[in-house]
């Protein structure tokens, strides 16, 4: 899916958009791609001489595509998900520039207004990440 298709669905943008494409979705589950340029921001700090994605970004990457996932079970004005809760977070695999990583969103389940969801990013085949999460939505203020 384009990249319009993707700003439709949730509201970030660069640099904070960390989602280049929607490989495959259906109901309850996303797969999408990320690859890292040289010149994200984080790269400058984290670390200089060895630039590695921090694991934060890792997890907000994959809550990205959550976002997009659940964005298509809402209603126009339903707001947009927001996190609530990270659970056994475990990194796993460096990632560095040029890596392309592989976000696979599962929603496991739906209690009202708030969803659980399971995250596996992987690359090259190599699981780097794996957690729970929850989110709630959240009315969009203007």
């Amino acid at each position: 899916m384009s990249l319009e298709a993707i700003h439709k669905a949730i509201p970030h943008r660069p640099p904070m958009l960390l989602v280049d494409e929607i490989v495959e979705q259906s109901d309850d589950r996303i797969v999408c791609r990320k690859t890292f340029r040289e010149d994200e921001f984080f790269f400058q700090g984290h670390y200089p001489g060895f630039p590695i994605v921090p694991g934060v970004i890792l997890c907000e990457s994959a809550m990205q595509a959550g976002g997009i996932l659940l964005s298509s079970a809402m209603q126009q004005g339903d707001g947009v998900p927001v996190a609530t809760r990270l659970n056994d977070v475990k990194l796993k695999k460096m990632i560095r520039p040029g890596d392309t990583i592989e976000l696979d969103i599962t929603l496991k389940e739906r209690v009202a207004n708030a969803f659980f969801l399971q995250a596996k990013v992987s690359c090259g085949g190599k699981v780097s990440v794996r957690f729970e999460f929850a989110c709630t939505m959240a009315k969009m203020e203007s």
